[in-house]
């Protein structure tokens, strides 16, 4: 995927701006073509309530704008695509003068959008990018093939790859084949371990390695589902770990297929500190975190979504002052119509020991919240 080793080689770790109105530097993006200020009324849609980090970015979001004397409507859809497109355009009929919209599906929302382009109301894809229409005017979001990158290079890491060792057993799993992300992630990760399982030191005995990074979707879990994971896990562990062979390391790309995963593992029998694999993990979800204090996990990216609603608030508040808009990669995301001008901020590695003083010690989760 040509365009997927584009953004390791652009892409550069930036701080985040945290002005709600300053002026953005030089060659940033001009916010309306010269438009006129646009009122802050702000309609969040997230897409859905089932995993607690899209419930901490659109909460956080909203208490940012509300606090800067923003309206908001935040709604989320349930992982339904009909209800996020109706959501949106009843955003729209309300008055919403800017979209915020981390969609379910980067290829359906075409229509709805340009509707409410041509209403004057300016869209911001969150976190996942919007395809296929000029009705999307920014996109802020993680470097997420960094997100991957980082996955596979902590397997590399920890399992002495590069320094020859193997053979270990890898199952790899994708994210929702509906989200654009997932394919970032993938990429990332498999350009790391794709040579291993080429020279024999990782072997996938379920056969579910994609040859290439466009193969991806034929191992993604639609909707990111936990009990779909498990089940996939179940599938693999009952079919082809049948005559003592033991799984060493899951490549999973998020953490909610991680909680799946470990699931199956524990009902099959693998015990932490002494059989358990290797997992990757993505978010810093709570029951995650405790999964890595507990040696079922060995590790999450952590992305804070603080940063990235700031971020938005940034972007907004430029909108609404009729500045430019603050981009930093102006290459990279083509949604198929049109490069979008985005903002990318960095990810970071959490394992066991960088619990207490990345994420406790930020205020990103409580010591209670996770038994310390």
């Amino acid at each position: 995927m040509t365009t997927i080793k584009k953004v390791s080689a652009a892409l550069l770790a930036v701080g985040v701006a945290a002005g709600l109105s300053a002026c953005a530097p030089a060659g940033s993006t001009p916010a309306a073509d010269g438009d006129s200020a646009a009122t802050c009324n702000v309609g969040i849609s997230m897409p859905t309530r089932s995993l607690e980090r899209w419930i901490n970015d659109g909460e956080g979001l909203k208490e940012k704008l509300e606090a800067a004397d923003c309206t908001v409507d935040l709604q989320y859809a349930d992982n339904k695509t009909d209800q996020q497109i109706s959501q949106i355009q009843n955003q729209v009929a309300g008055g919403a003068k800017i979209l915020v919209v981390a969609a379910i599906d980067g290829q359906t929302l075409g229509p709805a959008l340009e509707d409410a382009a041509s209403q004057d109301v300016k869209v911001i894809a969150y976190d996942r990018l919007i395809n296929g229409t000029e009705a999307v005017d920014y996109y802020a979001t993680f470097d997420n093939y960094k997100v991957g990158q980082l996955q596979g290079q902590f397997i590399e890491e920890q399992l002495g790859l590069a320094d020859g060792k193997g053979p270990f057993n890898l199952e790899p799993f994708a994210g929702s084949p509906d989200d654009n992300n997932a394919a970032f992630f993938f990429a990332g990760a498999w350009d790391v371990l794709l040579p291993y399982v080429e020279s024999g030191q990782l072997v996938v005995p379920s056969g579910k390695s994609p040859a290439d990074n466009d193969g991806w979707k034929a191992i993604g879990i639609l909707g990111w589902g936990s009990d779909d994971a498990q089940a996939e896990m179940d599938n693999r562990l009952q079919s082809f770990y049948t005559g003592g062979d033991k799984v060493d390391v899951v490549l999973s790309p998020n953490d909610s297929l991680a909680l799946g995963i470990e699931a199956s593992l524990d009902a099959a029998g693998y015990a932490p500190g002494t059989d358990w694999p290797l997992i990757t993990g993505q978010d810093a979800d709570v029951a995650n975190v405790k999964a890595i204090l507990a040696d079922q996990q060995s590790m999450t990216v952590w992305k804070d979504t603080r940063e990235l609603g700031g971020q938005v608030e940034s972007m907004i508040q430029a909108i609404v002052a009729g500045e430019e808009v603050e981009v930093n990669d102006t290459e990279t995301y083509d949604n198929g119509t049109k490069v979008v001008p985005s903002y990318l901020l960095d990810p970071v590695v959490v394992a066991k020991d960088d619990v207490e003083p990345t994420l406790v010690e930020s205020g990103f989760v409580k010591a209670a919240d996770i038994g310390l």
